[in-house]
């Protein structure tokens, strides 16, 4: 097996000057001939790469096919995913923005990117844009024979929309979380979803109903980014990511068996929750010489981690067959194979790729397409007729021809043509002719080639020599309990790419070596056989088409302008300073004997201020914009010298400074401004290139705490007086008010955390076991939580582990806090009332769902009511139960513009649509099932304007 992370491949921050930062990459997926993979990321990009320079490093050196082949731009968030039809004609992706979107070849977009210096050496244009979901989209698959796409997203929905016209076909919306997963079986009979809701539902194509839900080994799984699962290429299992055992101290992948609908077997090893699984899409023999056969076929699945790992598993075993550990600096995100079933690529959030090259005896008894093909008809299902008159078979004059693919065997190399090396067609060849020898000219031929000439390359060197990892098993197949050491990707990893010369290879394929996991090795080991021989006239790299050329200069004209041109920097204000380390310390400031930095300017409660402490003067401070390796520092000198405050893109390079009348104490940093608190009481605001946005905030004191969040800055005086200011706006959320209506006379009690939400609440956690946050439409403090509610409450959160409520929300990461910080008291003996625990769980939901509204968190207000809604149901509180209703029901006349007195959404949810899930739980309830039913009807009818 070869391993590579060609560095080349990234999605990179276009707002960055200088040297570019990586993105995440959330997802990758390799075209059906091999020959190109597209990978969706947080620059909002779709970005599709050749794979022979991944795989060939003369390619790479000679710059043949190009690497970057085309960059789509049309969505406006981070794309969570994106999936080529098994045809080949057309691609997917779905992203933040709640868009998926179909894209198809377009022969004549190609040139540079609107707005960049990248080039598209082939063109892709959008087809179709498909709106419907509410949320973020997480997952696409396409069914078999592109008869079907589904979509999955965080509105807890899955689309299903028609493969050939892409119309929507069908909503399934019964998971009560996010659906984070979903994958078809590749007879076409089920498609099964992941969701937080701690579930995988398995839905029949026929009619799209429930065929089976499985819960037990998800019980215990914590939130994660994706919940991507995989079905096997015999249609046997399904391997499910995020799930766990011993009540979730255990990470492992579940299989899940067909039929049955039942998990007996476990993938153990990841020390982290398992984020992505994804099968081989070739089935294996156990023994080459017997038949293809239930009982002579195995599987092979890759699993990717948070653990940063990637391990492959043959369903034969109870071993995997490799683990590679450390292969990311950061969580896996995606795994994709090829479709000659050689080649894995994954992805991760710490925005590289790496390449896993095995040959086939290391995979061995790898079966051809044929007989899975052959061996899944003997399940009998007969898929829907196609829609008339429609097809993914491609005419021929409008193909054009992909780079070569870099597949081992005689496979589909072009969108719908088959390796023969006899038809051909007509493509503009460019051929460099070197005219001096500051720069290139290409010219364009016409030339006639054939639409194939790939070569077999299966005589690729490989050092592989089998599973030699061994964990003891206790239990069963995969029940081991720890991966065993094996051969380490991180033994041949390049170095970081500032540590390398411009000029080397990117990454050096190299065999992974015997070595043991975190050493390194002195060579790389055998030389690569040359898998896609170089046409003579494509020696020459052509610069022209090179994207990794800075400036990107195309054509004759542009490129005499640049001769002898050298391209100058742009200055800015302390740009050219060489940033130098300073050593945190703290200074003793002769006038910082009282409180306030020995202001003076201010008179306060004695009790109050004494609680509000100043930070101490520090030698340097430094605050991260949040998604990016930017910094924002502050520097306070020892003795004489300047106060300065500087900003470093990608914590290196100084992009502008200021200098400031009075020491820091506090500094906060978003991806929209920086702001810097002084001890004279003065607050400056900053852009990211050093413009002030608003006029220096004078306070009068000395600050106690500095928040931001989005366009929102938090001040907290040391005076007790609370400040938020919109930024954006450049007004204040609500005027100054004073902390001591919470902090009481008890010099006892004390803040232990302040914060600001992304929609200007503040949240400020005490010691007495309360987090408050200030209403302006109440003008008043509020209660967000307290630790009360651990006494009696059944849906107090602290109590759970870290990992399971981590990614919930803002309220269940507060109530663990306060069950850090303020224990609740051990009442085991204390006798109490009947309706001690259903008055107090109901008080403390709806204490909740006011709290996510103040605080702006959608997902724990739906969560929160579905808890709601079910405890009201459990104890069969039928008033409670009606007004509820009533109040997600408005007017039953209401219609939009009609009656302004009623809202008709809630945290930008529609009330109604709530309503039909708090009614679908209420309908499960044995008191309450005919009331259900009676608004169920009554909804019905107000959707369909009777």
């Amino acid at each position: 097996m070869k391993f590579t992370k060609p560095a080349w491949v990234m999605h990179k921050d276009s707002s960055m000057r200088g040297e570019s930062k990586r993105l995440s990459i959330f997802s990758v997926h390799v075209h059906p001939d091999g020959s190109r993979i597209a990978t969706g990321g947080l620059d909002a990009k779709v970005r599709i790469w050749s794979t022979k320079p991944m795989l060939n490093e003369a390619s790479e050196r000679s710059g043949r096919p190009p690497k970057s082949l085309c960059t789509l731009t049309m969505h406006t968030g981070p794309v969570l995913v994106v999936r080529w039809a098994h045809s080949g004609r057309w691609l997917a992706s779905g992203s933040d923005d709640e868009i998926v979107m179909i894209w198809d070849l377009d022969p004549t977009a190609k040139g540079r990117v609107w707005g960049s210096d990248e080039v598209n050496v082939e063109g892709w244009k959008p087809l179709k844009r498909l709106p419907g979901h509410e949320s973020d989209v997480t997952d696409i698959a396409w069914s078999p024979e592109d008869r079907y796409l589904a979509t999955a997203g965080l509105d807890s929905q899955v689309l299903i929309w028609c493969g050939y016209t892409l119309e929507r076909l069908h909503k399934i919306d019964q998971h009560q979380g996010f659906v984070k997963g979903v994958c078809w079986d590749p007879v076409g009979e089920f498609l099964a979803t992941g969701s937080d809701d701690r579930s995988v539902r398995i839905w029949r194509t026929t009619d799209w109903s429930l065929e089976a839900e499985v819960r037990k080994p998800f019980e215990h799984s914590p939130g994660t980014f994706f919940r991507r699962l995989s079905w096997s290429p015999d249609g046997a299992h399904i391997t499910a990511s995020n799930a766990t055992n011993n009540e979730g101290y255990v990470f492992i992948a579940a299989v899940i068996s067909r039929s049955t609908w039942t998990s007996e077997i476990s993938l153990v090893g990841h020390e982290n929750t398992v984020e992505v699984a994804a099968y081989n899409p070739h089935i294996f023999l156990r023994d080459s010489s017997q038949p293809v056969v239930a009982a002579n076929i195995c599987s092979v699945v890759a699993l990717g981690a948070d653990d940063r790992a990637v391990s492959i598993w043959q369903t034969k075993s109870a071993r995997p067959l490799i683990v590679a550990k450390e292969v990311f600096e950061r969580q896996i995100m995606d795994l994709s194979w090829s479709q000659d079933g050689l080649t894995l690529y994954a992805v991760s959030s710490d925005g590289t790729l790496a390449v896993f090259n095995f040959d086939t005896d290391e995979l061995e008894g790898i079966a051809p397409q044929s007989a899975q093909e052959q061996y899944l008809k003997k399940f009998g299902f007969v898929p829907p007729p196609l829609p008339t008159g429609f097809s993914h078979q491609v005419p021929q004059s409008s193909r054009m021809t992909p780079p070569p693919s870099p597949s081992r065997a005689q496979t589909q190399t072009e969108f719908g043509a088959t390796v023969n090396g006899t038809d051909g067609e007509q493509v503009n060849k460019l051929v460099a002719k070197r005219k001096n020898k500051k720069r290139i000219q290409p010219t364009l031929m016409p030339s006639s080639v054939p639409s194939a000439a790939v070569p077999s390359a299966s005589t690729a060197p490989s050092s592989f020599a089998g599973p030699v990892a061994y964990a003891g098993a206790s239990g069963g197949v995969g029940a081991a309990r720890a991966f065993g050491e094996v051969p380490s990707a991180s033994a041949s990893l390049p170095p970081p790419p500032s540590a390398r010369p411009p000029s080397s290879h990117a990454h050096a394929i190299s065999p992974l070596t015997s070595a043991p996991f975190g050493t390194t090795t002195s060579s790389f080991g055998d030389e690569d056989v040359e898998m896609f021989p170089l046409d003579k006239d494509t020696e020459v790299r052509i610069s022209s088409l090179d994207t990794s050329m800075q400036g990107g200069a195309k054509g004759k004209r542009r490129a005499e302008m640049n001769d002898g041109l050298v391209s100058a920097k742009p200055r800015t204000l302390g740009g050219d300073r060489v940033r130098e380390a300073v050593p945190v310390k703290e200074i003793v400031t002769g006038s910082g004997g009282g409180v306030g930095g020995g202001l003076g300017l201010f008179s306060g409660e004695p009790s109050l201020i004494s609680r509000l402490p100043v930070p101490s003067v520090l030698t340097y401070l430094k605050a991260t914009i949040e998604g990016t390796e930017d910094v924002f520092e502050g520097r306070n000198p020892e003795e004489d010298g300047a106060v300065e405050v500087l900003f470093a893109s990608g914590g290196k390079q100084t992009q502008w400074l200021d200098y400031l009348p009075s020491p820091i104490l506090a500094l906060a940093a978003t991806p929209m401004f920086c702001a810097v608190a002084m001890q004279d009481g003065s607050v400056n605001v900053y852009s990211h290139t050093g413009r002030r946005l608003m006029p220096t905030l004078s306070i009068g004191s000395a600050c106690s705490s500095l928040n931001a969040s989005r366009h929102f800055l938090m001040l907290l005086s040391c005076t007790g007086l609370l400040y938020v200011w919109n930024v954006k706006k450049q007004c204040a959320a609500f005027p100054p008010v004073s902390v001591s209506a919470i902090l009481g006379s008890s010099p006892n009690c004390t803040i232990i955390s302040t914060t600001v939400r992304p929609n200007g609440a503040p949240v400020i956690q005490l010691s007495n076991g309360v987090a408050h946050s200030y209403d302006t439409t109440l003008a008043t403090w509020i209660k967000l939580t307290e630790v009360w509610w651990a006494e009696g409450s059944d849906a107090w959160q602290g109590r759970q582990r870290t990992t399971q409520f981590a990614s919930r929300g803002v309220l269940s990461a507060l109530e663990s806090s306060i069950n850090e910080h303020t224990p609740p008291a051990d009442d085991a003996e204390k006798v109490r009332p009947t309706w001690w625990n259903a008055a107090l769980t109901l008080g403390h939901l709806e204490a909740r769902l006011h709290a996510a509204k103040v605080l702006d968190s959608p997902p724990e207000y739906k969560q929160t009511l579905l808890l709601y809604a079910k405890k009201i149901a459990d104890e069969g509180f039928r008033a409670k139960a009606e007004e509820l209703i009533r109040e997600l029901f408005g007017p039953v006349y209401w219609r939009p513009g009609r009656d302004e007195g009623w809202s008709p959404a809630t945290l930008g949810m529609s009330k109604r649509d709530l309503l039909k899930d708090v009614l679908a739980v209420f309908a499960r309830s044995k008191t309450l099932a005919k009331l259900a039913l009676d608004w169920q009807d009554m909804l019905k009818r107000a959707a369909n304007g009777e």
